[in-house]
């Protein structure tokens, strides 16, 4: 019998959230044998805390490439993730490309596949904020329309999608990677209870001192919170005042660091007794850091998945969100950047009126199966 060669999926990723919706997938894909999985890391986060120590927590593979493009502007990075992607794709050859989320990788991954006739795949098709001030919207929008396999994790992104044009038999509608990955990490319990301690490995409240309940997180990283000295110094009056009431625990963005020393704003943070500002941390412990807390401050589209499954209260420091089924069935709330807005809806959860909701269809751990699923009955009738 003559052997056949497996097909090559290559993976493409860069940035932390990225390589969280790639592990579910690859630890899925080794149950096909018809598939060889080849993962580029494009360096897009560069620093350990940012990418590397994903890798080891989750377990994930080392790459086969790792580009090292580094930080730059949008236009910048995305330009060398296609230079130095190109020679790879050309030696390889992968039959199918897959790129996740809405980063710069993600759209430099799609086009260089694109231009070179490879299928692409995108994991969390369809997300709109309707905001192309958002570079990630520019990401999203043109990504989708070069893609020939749309997965979608929530039903708003198919409407989202069919609107746009797409033809319905690109787009399937599969549940959240993301979720996948934090089901995967025994966070919770079998009927989705958090643990009494979120993971076993990590010991971060004990590290900080910190009680259950009895802080705030915050995260922020976005450019029009951080990059806008306006915008960054009310986020902080506004911590200032939370702080009085609540001890507020802030892994800082690189970016977000930087930015405060640019504006003359660091100081400022020292100046609060019960802000505490710490590095950035892995997934494990970010997880367990998040699910013992009484809230969650962020501009982060993944932690407000995150939050909505953990069943904890989250207010969202932006003036949209891509991903409205957390605001409609999870416990989201859109707070913009406003300080006395943000302030009411705290002073409400610290009264315990917090927020409920429930878990979306499909965020149920299984979204990578159904992927890999469709894939592989692709790969099965030739149809790549």
């Amino acid at each position: 019998m003559a052997f056949k060669p497996k097909t090559k999926i290559m993976y493409i990723g860069g940035a932390r959230p990225n390589f969280i919706k790639i592990f579910p997938l690859m630890e899925e894909a080794r149950k096909w044998e018809r598939i060889k999985p080849i993962l580029v890391h494009t360096g897009q986060h560069y620093d350990f805390e940012m990418s590397k120590i994903f890798f080891e927590e989750l377990k994930i593979p080392k790459p086969d490439y790792n580009l090292g493009v580094g930080s730059g502007s949008h236009t910048i990075q995305t330009a060398k993730i296609m230079e130095r992607l190109e020679p790879i794709l050309l030696k390889e050859k992968p039959k199918l490309v897959i790129v996740v989320g809405d980063v710069n990788s993600t759209l430099a991954g799609a086009l260089v596949a694109a231009k070179l006739h490879i299928p692409v795949a995108h994991i969390e098709a369809g997300l709109r904020s309707f905001d192309k001030r958002m570079p990630e919207e520019i990401n999203r929008l043109l990504t989708d329309h070069i893609s020939d396999y749309l997965f979608a994790s929530e039903s708003s992104a198919v409407q989202n999608l069919l609107k746009e044009g797409i033809e319905r038999k690109k787009i399937f509608f599969v549940g959240n990677v993301m979720i996948d990955t934090l089901l995967k990490s025994k966070v919770l319990d079998a009927k989705r209870t958090p643990r009494r301690v979120a993971s076993q490995k990590s010991k971060i409240l004990e590290k900080l001192r910190l009680k259950k309940k009895e802080y705030g997180v915050l995260t922020l990283h976005r450019s029009e919170n951080v990059d806008n000295r306006n915008v960054l110094k009310e986020i902080l009056e506004t911590i200032e005042e939370i702080q009085k009431k609540i001890k507020i625990i802030w892994p800082i963005h690189p970016r977000a660091k930087k930015q405060l020393k640019k504006f003359n704003l660091f100081d400022k943070t020292r100046e609060m007794e019960n802000l505490v500002l710490i590095k950035p941390l892995g997934y494990l412990e970010m997880l367990s850091l998040n699910i013992q807390a009484k809230f969650v401050l962020t501009d982060s589209g993944g932690i407000q998945e995150e939050t909505t499954v953990l069943g904890i209260p989250c207010l969202t420091l932006r003036e949209n969100t891509e991903r409205p089924i957390t605001v409609t069935e999870g416990t989201n709330l859109i707070v913009r950047t406003k300080k006395r807005r943000i302030i009411l809806e705290t002073s409400k959860i610290l009264r315990g009126d917090s927020k409920k909701g429930r878990i979306p269809r499909y965020w149920d751990g299984k979204a990578s199966q159904r992927i890999l699923k469709i894939l592989n009955r692709t790969i099965k009738y030739g149809r790549f």
